[in-house]
C-alpha cells in the first residue's frame, strides 16, 4: 500500500514542475492559428513567450502593403541559431528566416504586407534548441498580399531590377546598415502575376566570410527596404541577393 501512494504522487509532483512545451504555455494573442503555426514552424521543439523578444509595429496599418516590422533579440545575443518571423493570417504566413553567423547583432526592420489583422511572430531559436517567441498584433483594413505591385503598371523596374541603394550610419555598436532594392516582390495570389520575390540576402565581410543569411518570403513589401546591425565598423560589408528566378545581385555597402 506505502509504495503504491509513493508511485501515485510522481505524477502530482512532475504536474507542479514547469516546462517549456505547448501543454504549459498559452498564446498572449489568444490566436486561434497559434497552435497550426507552432507545428508549422517550430515542429515539436520546446518554446517559451519571452517578453525579451521585441517585436515592434504600428497599431493599425494605414498601407496594408507597406508594413514596418522591427525584430530586437539582443538579449539573446551569442546564443542565437536562428529567428523565424511570421503572420498568422496572412495567406502566405512565412515573412523571413535570420541566420547571425559573426559580427552582426539579432536586430532588423523591414517592410511586409498583410492580408488582415493577424499577431505577428519572432521566434528565436538557442543553441539548446528552445525557441523564446515574440508577438505583436497589428490591426488593418486588409488585402495588401492581394494587391498588384506598382512595378507591374510601370516599364521603370525592369530596367532597374536588383538595383540597390545603401547607406551607412555609424553607431556606438559598430555600424547600421539600410538598403532598398528595387524589385516587385510579387506574392503569386493576383491573376496573371506569377510569383516574382527575392529568396536569400546574404551579408560577407572584406575577406568574404558570411555575416548573416536571410530567407525571404513573398510577404516582403515591393522594393524591399531592410535594416541591420553589425558590430565591426571597420570592414568593407558586401551584400548578395538572389530571387527565385535565379537573378543575383551584388553590391558593395
Amino acid at each position: 500500500m506505502k509504495r503504491l501512494i509513493r508511485i501515485g504522487l510522481i505524477p502530482l509532483l512532475l504536474a507542479g514542475l514547469s516546462f517549456p512545451s505547448a501543454a504549459s504555455q498559452t498564446d498572449p494573442q489568444g490566436s486561434l492559428m497559434w497552435d497550426y503555426m507552432r507545428k508549422l514552424f517550430l515542429n515539436d521543439d520546446p518554446y517559451l513567450f519571452d517578453e525579451r523578444i521585441k517585436v515592434l509595429v504600428p497599431e493599425f496599418a494605414e498601407d496594408p502593403t507597406q508594413v514596418p516590422v522591427s525584430v530586437d533579440a539582443r538579449a539573446l545575443d551569442g546564443d542565437i541559431r536562428q529567428i523565424i518571423a511570421w503572420a498568422d493570417f496572412n495567406p502566405i504566413q512565412h515573412i523571413f528566416t535570420y541566420r547571425p553567423l559573426r559580427d552582426v547583432h539579432p536586430r532588423l526592420s523591414l517592410r511586409i504586407k498583410v492580408q488582415q489583422a493577424t499577431p505577428i511572430r519572432a521566434a528565436v531559436q538557442t543553441m539548446d534548441g528552445t525557441w523564446h517567441v515574440g508577438t505583436a498584433q497589428i490591426d488593418a483594413a486588409g488585402g495588401g498580399c492581394t494587391t498588384p505591385s506598382v512595378g507591374n503598371a510601370d516599364p521603370y523596374w525592369e530596367s532597374h531590377l536588383g538595383e540597390i541603394s545603401s547607406r551607412r550610419f555609424s553607431r556606438d555598436f559598430g555600424s547600421r546598415y539600410k538598403f532598398k532594392v528595387i524589385h516587385p516582390m510579387d506574392t503569386g495570389l493576383v491573376d496573371l502575376i506569377p510569383e516574382f520575390y527575392l529568396q536569400q540576402v546574404t551579408l560577407k565581410d572584406e575577406a568574404g566570410n558570411e555575416l548573416l543569411q536571410m530567407d525571404l518570403s513573398q510577404p516582403v513589401s515591393e522594393n524591399p527596404v531592410l535594416t541591420f546591425d553589425t558590430k565591426n565598423s571597420d570592414q568593407s560589408h558586401y551584400l548578395l541577393l538572389r530571387d527565385n528566378n535565379g537573378n543575383e545581385f551584388e553590391q558593395a555597402l
